[in-house]
């Protein structure tokens, strides 16, 4: 399935760009962990393209990639984070991604509207805010709305 989307800015949070205790961004923290488990992320930008999909939402029904409970920093509680691989059109050039999704029932603040996907990808050449992107998902993981 084909949805176009909207990038916005995003808190700045993942990529250490926004204000947060995380300077480095929380994906840097992240990323040996999720190594460790089996997701090698080394390819892909450390921070994420917020993309809003309005007035479509989403639902994970299956992902690729779960990680429960992943006590990746002290400071607080550990979170559970859901990948799903997806496809990005920008500029008639392709990319492969994934979907990031730390789950909110976990997830300290931080929170994205139900319509923002936070997708992880290889730079994506002149993409700026308020582009239009095109994403590809697979159906039998992910819902639209």
């Amino acid at each position: 399935m084909r949805i176009s989307g909207r990038i916005i800015k995003g808190h700045g949070v993942a990529s250490g760009t926004g204000r947060s205790r995380y300077p480095a961004g929380t994906l840097s923290l992240q990323k040996p962990f999720f190594q460790k488990d089996g997701l090698d992320l080394s390819s892909y930008y450390e921070g994420t393209l917020n993309i809003d999909i309005a007035p479509h939402t989403f639902e994970i029904l299956e992902a690729d990639y779960v990680f429960k409970e992943l006590a990746w920093i002290d400071s607080h509680q550990p979170e559970t984070f859901l990948f799903c691989s997806c496809g990005l059109t920008y500029n008639n050039v392709n990319y492969n991604g994934l979907i990031y999704y730390p789950s909110p029932e976990t997830k300290e603040r931080h929170f994205q509207p139900p319509t923002v996907l936070e997708v992880l990808a290889p730079p994506v050449k002149d993409i700026s805010y308020g582009a239009q992107i095109e994403l590809t998902l697979d159906e039998s993981k992910i819902r639209i709305v």
